[in-house]
């Protein structure tokens, strides 16, 4: 997708070059090498620290601080390309030898450099003309003026990446274009000022023992909250495997599977509990009169009617195909069977719209339980409740259908 941008990336690296060749060279020194040196790397290290987010295309975009400002106040425009061109062809080098680089990713090495030495050559050119003027502001001076080259960086920045996310078919609107603008912080942007100016300041008065620990430091502090996100989002990738596994797709409510799960933690706790198995009556005459599509709607209406009868506590799970088993808790047997019965009569009253032949149907239903109460203790398992209330089931069926049919294992 990203190869629809290619005019837009090619001209942006090409204006790059040009704006470094015009501009005034560096002193290759020896302070410029150190330099060099220390940016290469750090920036190298840093690199899978970054903060990466994809797009719906696969494009990822990086939220990471770069040093690029600091590199270019120092060194202007020409230095800075050599800077860009090292770290992101080591960056693009590594990725090929990790295997994680993606198919265009040649393309995005070549914008990457357009772009940061674009914007901050911008930057520099803004610095010594406002330079004098913020001077002076007493104290603050300098750091508004870094800040405010941020800004406009980061502004665009993210101008450049809307067209090209409207080439890619990532963004379609203003409406996403503004969203996509509003992701910046202000508080990153913040830190990245600080970290730039701190950056310029140690180049000029050349502390390499400083410039040192402030890419240490924020090295560590990135690898750190790097380690914690993994580990949350390891996490919640996990819950999200488990909920997969134990919801059932065409309802949303819990699956078979959970109800086991459930089962084995609510035996023996000596817990009141009320089975109720349920189910759709003249379920396969729905299918046949209409189409299986239909069916899933009557299923689904079902399932969301019972689940609005649950409070805290309470368990609904789909057990078979048409069929679904309640678990009602902290209720007398008494509670339990009106609660049931209303559920019945819900369910009778209402009706599920579906889409059929090219048209809006109302389509109505009745429902069939099996409600047994028990103390899931001792010899009786929630299993052997479930068995019961299955029965129980039968019973209504055989007795006219759209019934109710309770017995209490004990006196709650």
């Amino acid at each position: 997708m990203l190869f629809r941008a290619r005019p837009v990336i090619f001209s942006v690296f090409f204006a790059s070059i040009a704006v470094a060749v015009m501009s005034k060279p560096p002193s290759f020194d020896r302070t410029y090498m150190i330099a060099l040196l220390f940016y290469w790397l750090f920036s190298s290290l840093y690199s899978h620290l970054r903060v990466v987010d994809k797009t719906k295309n696969n494009i990822p975009v990086d939220y990471g601080i770069n040093y690029s400002l600091s590199f270019s106040l120092f060194a202007g425009p020409l230095g800075l390309l050599i800077f860009e061109s090292l770290f992101r062809l080591t960056e693009h080098l590594t990725k090929k030898y990790l295997k994680t680089a993606e198919p265009d990713e040649w393309l995005h090495t070549l914008y990457n450099i357009g772009s940061f030495v674009t914007f901050n050559s911008l930057a520099f050119t803004l610095y010594n003309l406002l330079n004098p003027l913020f001077q002076s502001v007493p104290l603050i001076g300098f750091w508004l003026l870094v800040f405010l080259l941020v800004v406009i960086v980061s502004l665009l920045t993210d101008c450049c990446l809307i067209i090209v996310f409207y080439l890619t078919g990532d963004i379609r609107t203003q409406g996403e274009a503004l969203e996509f603008i509003k992701t910046r912080s202000w508080t990153d942007m913040g830190k990245t000022a600080l970290t730039n100016g701190l950056l310029f300041l140690f180049l000029q008065e050349q502390r390499w023992d400083m410039l040192l620990s402030l890419f240490l430091l924020n090295y560590f502090v990135s690898r750190s909250f790097f380690s914690k996100s993994q580990s949350i989002r390891h996490k919640l990738e996990r819950d999200q495997f488990e909920k997969m596994a134990y919801t059932d797709f065409l309802t949303g409510v819990h699956n078979r599977a959970y109800m086991d799960k459930t089962i084995a933690k609510l035996n023996g706790t000596g817990e009141w509990i009320g089975v109720v198995v349920a189910d759709i009556d003249n379920f396969k005459s729905i299918n046949d009169t209409y189409n299986h599509a239909v069916g899933d709607e009557v299923i689904r209406h079902f399932a969301s009617t019972l689940k609005q009868f649950l409070k805290e506590g309470d368990f609904l799970f789909r057990s078979g195909g048409e069929e679904f088993t309640m678990f009602l808790r902290h209720r007398t047997f008494e509670e339990s069977v009106r609660l049931v019965e209303e559920i019945r009569e819900v369910v009778r009253r209402s009706t599920v719209l579906v889409d059929y032949m090219a048209a809006k149907r109302p389509i109505a239903y009745t429902s069939s339980f099996g409600l047994y109460f028990c103390q899931a203790e001792g010899t009786m398992s929630i299993e052997k409740a479930y068995i019961y209330a299955d029965h129980l089931l039968l019973r209504s069926k055989e007795s006219g259908k759209n019934k109710v049919s309770a017995q209490c294992g004990g006196v709650a």
